[in-house]
């Protein structure tokens, strides 16, 4: 890395002066392994010859082992510099350098080379860029489909805000998945995600169902940052209100003592009873358990997503 670079990559300027919270002890259910196996080094060795970003590493992901000696890794596309800084996230902070036309090719080629099934492709924001990095989604969808058509693709998004005709180019391109995720409750907004805007993210996703009901939408939320039972499936009906077909629900981790404190770990019975109410709202899939995150097991869920519909389908012509 440059010296440019390196004055261009800041991680968490905002938290240098916060003072460390003292951090809780995590309890059994939420505790993992370290990353050993032959699979996931031969991962992380092509993620590396081909320049790639990954979500996993830079947002200090508690699934990297297991996804990653699967060969299921989610890519993160135009740099590893976001323009935002949320309280929660991991990704660094600062002035992004420019957008890297080899990508999509670099990208397309590392998933023919893992023989990828499913993909899944997110990004840092993007604020800087007019179409905020749209059509950079645009170019590595269609790249993958040229060279690997049967890999499914499945896509996580900044929320595009105040980018006018970005969300419609990256919808026109079809992805198979289109995730954007709420990350928290509206109440904690402002010192959770300040750059977002709760309904400015729930009306992308209303959009991306209008604008082509065949692709699957999907969206997240972490719990133990202090938000109430109902305050959850109180989003949980606004999802449902968007048509989104799947609903994630993870335990929040703090990356550093200096990012927003975990307010208390969510027990295993609280999350299966938080999946069996969102079932019964009517989402097509539903995962909701401590380890859960966005693109956690995401190649098997989408094909039972696939079946979860067709048997939806079925069932209505009955």
């Amino acid at each position: 890395m440059s010296k440019v670079e390196n004055l261009n990559r800041v991680r968490h300027p905002e938290k240098a002066n916060k003072p460390e919270n003292e951090p809780l002890r995590k309890p059994a259910w939420i505790r993992v392994k370290a990353p050993t196996s032959e699979g996931y080094h031969e991962t992380r060795k092509l993620m590396r010859a081909r320049s790639l970003v990954t979500v996993c590493e830079e947002a200090a992901c508690p699934n990297i082992g297991e996804c990653w000696s699967k060969k299921h890794a989610t890519v993160m596309i135009l740099g590893d510099i976001c323009t935002r800084a949320c309280a929660f996230c991991n990704v660094a902070t600062g002035k992004p350098g420019a957008v890297d036309l080899m990508e999509p090719e670099n990208l397309a080629i590392s998933v023919a080379e893992l023989g990828m099934k499913h993909l899944v492709i997110t990004s840092v924001d993007r604020d800087d860029l007019e179409d905020g990095g749209a059509d950079q989604f645009v170019k590595c969808i269609q790249r993958i489909r040229e060279t690997t058509p049967e890999t499914t693709i499945e896509i996580l998004t900044p929320d595009f805000r105040e980018k006018s005709g970005a969300l419609e180019k990256v919808i026109a391109a079809k992805p198979d998945v289109f995730n954007h995720n709420l990350e928290t409750v509206p109440r904690l907004y402002p010192s959770i995600r300040p750059g977002a805007r709760y309904f400015h993210s729930l009306k992308l996703l209303d959009t991306v169902k209008r604008e082509d009901p065949s692709i699957f939408t999907k969206s997240g939320i972490m719990v133990g940052l202090g938000e109430t039972r109902t305050e959850v499936m109180q989003v949980m009906d606004d999802l449902r209100s968007a048509d989104v077909d799947f609903l994630t629900i993870g335990q929040y981790l703090a990356p550093t003592k200096r990012h927003a404190p975990i307010d208390r770990f969510v027990t295993p019975d609280e999350f299966d009873n938080y999946r069996r109410i969102a079932e019964a709202r009517g989402f097509l899939m539903v995962s909701a358990t401590p380890l859960t995150r966005s693109s956690y097991h995401a190649d098997s869920d989408f094909v039972q997503l696939r079946e979860n519909r067709e048997a939806k389908l079925n069932a209505a012509k009955q």
